[in-house]
């Protein structure tokens, strides 16, 4: 529940639990008698802004969650500040958003947190919107006046790739077309704000999406090591075959342990235990996958950066990013644009600095190999935070990998330094110009990767590095080029 200070978003929610019958009576009757002692109709707002601190200044701090249902489902609401210096607070609720009601004050209109919430919804891939014109009444219901703000919400909404499913005017402190329509507006033929939440489909449950384990730490009782964490998406079951990331090893999953019981499987959201049919070492900050389906192993990325620090953020600082479990040293090496995230005017085209409250679109690099996806694909893995000095500066989501010009592969501690196994992604990541650095070992394995590069028509070459052998492998050189 997204929106400028003031245009009501903790009253809509208080009167959807009213309408829905999900507040105690008692609670009820506490709300009505602290409202007419301060001379106010029921405050609906009182319901969600739990802080005392909220209620004497009429202002949502924390990103409250609570709860209401329907006769279809149940809902999880995220009544999110609306004040700028609460931003941090703002995109930590709606990055584990599904769908988001952005409110609109009818008098006052688009106003600069309204575009600032809007843009955050599209920074993190949010596409079930549903816009809401409030407080009516104070416009007496005029319908000239709806058609108005609409026009200027969705003339903002557009370029952003932002297309509300359902544009409703209402007043939430009245009741009307909230939870039924409104006798007042019956020029408006769409829905109440309840029947068009109850449209939206459910998104692809987690459990169905490909297995992520960010390993939270090790365990080790005796001879056994129990690798503890919280599944972020995918199933895991007894027997499957996991590999770690960015590592590279690969092991069977011999047991599944949970609160004492050993299931069979587990799906994501439940935190649990795996043990393993050979004791290897996994570390916090890996993630375990399907050998079928890995995330991404990279150390270069393009992201959307939401920058809330008052200092600002510059090229080639250091920085620490944290995903999932993991933290790494990380500097930013282009800001491709800085924008302006009121008017999403292009502040600058290759920037050196990301000012506070402005979206970046740029390049991470990170001090090491991390594990990661795509945040259209599973947003959990996809999606990160910046700690500057130890504050959190800002946080971003992950939309295209960059790949790097060289890829080292290090099999020096390998048995058998070179299979079909470790080919297929080799000859990906040639096809795409990028050059293979091979260490090992192992004289045999020259032979073999020689052969691999002759059969597949590329350049190779090898040289010894004091105790160990690089071999390089890359697309031949063109005619001409030395």
């Amino acid at each position: 529940m997204v929106g400028h200070v003031d245009h009501g978003k903790s009253t809509l929610i208080g009167r959807l639990f009213y309408d829905t019958g999900c507040i105690p009576e008692d609670r009820f009757e506490q709300i009505k008698a602290k409202s007419l002692s301060q001379g106010r109709p029921v405050e609906f707002a009182y319901l969600m802004d739990a802080f005392e601190e909220e209620q004497n200044q009429g202002i949502t701090i924390d990103t409250a969650q609570t709860f209401f249902r329907t006769d279809k489902r149940h809902y999880i609401i995220i009544d999110a500040p609306g004040h700028k210096e609460f931003l941090k607070n703002m995109i930590s609720g709606a990055s584990n958003a599904e769908a988001a009601i952005l409110l609109v004050d009818a008098a006052e209109g688009v106003r600069e947190q309204t575009k600032r919430h809007a843009y955050i919804l599209s920074m993190l891939g949010i596409r079930k919107i549903i816009a809401v014109v409030n407080k009516m009444d104070s416009v007496d219901y005029s319908q000239s006046r709806f058609e108005q703000v609409k026009e200027e919400l969705i003339d903002f909404l557009c370029p952003l790739e932002i297309l509300p499913m359902y544009t409703i005017p209402i007043s939430a402190m009245g009741g009307e077309n909230v939870s039924k329509k409104s006798e007042l507006m019956s020029w408006f033929d769409g829905p109440s704000v309840l029947i068009a939440l109850d449209s939206f489909k459910k998104e692809r449950a987690l459990k169905d999406k490909p297995f992520r384990y960010p390993v939270q730490d090790v365990y080790k009782f005796g001879d056994e090591r129990i690798i503890a964490g919280r599944i972020e998406s995918g199933t895991i079951r007894q027997g499957d075959t996991i590999v770690f990331h960015p590592s590279g090893k690969k092991t069977k999953v011999a047991s599944i342990v949970k609160f004492g019981k050993k299931p069979k499987k587990a799906v994501a959201g439940e935190c649990i235990g795996i043990t393993m049919d050979e004791q290897i070492y996994a570390k916090r900050g890996e993630v375990a996958a399907i050998e079928a389906d890995p995330p991404i192993t990279t150390k270069s990325f393009k992201a959307n950066v939401f920058w809330m620090s008052k200092t600002p953020m510059k090229i080639g600082e250091p920085l620490l990013l944290k995903v999932a479990t993991e933290e790494v040293e990380c500097s930013i090496t282009q800001i491709l644009r800085s924008i302006n995230s009121s008017t999403l005017e292009t502040i600058e085209e290759n920037a050196t600095q990301l000012n506070t409250t402005e979206v970046g679109e740029l390049i991470v690099h990170t001090k090491k190999h991390v594990a990661v996806d795509l945040f259209s694909v599973i947003a959990t893995t996809g999606r990160f935070v910046l700690v500057d000095d130890g504050q959190v500066g800002g946080g971003g989501i992950i939309t295209e990998v960059v790949y790097q010009k060289i890829i080292q592969k290090d099999l020096r501690g390998e048995i058998c330094p070179f299979t079909l196994e470790h080919a297929k992604p080799l000859i990906e990541h040639i096809r795409k110009g990028q050059t293979i650095e091979i260490l090992i070992t192992n004289l045999q394995a020259t032979e073999t990767i020689g052969r691999f590069a002759f059969e597949h028509d590329l350049e190779f070459n090898f040289r010894r590095e004091n105790d160990h052998i690089k071999l390089t492998v890359k697309k031949p050189s063109k005619r001409g080029e030395k």
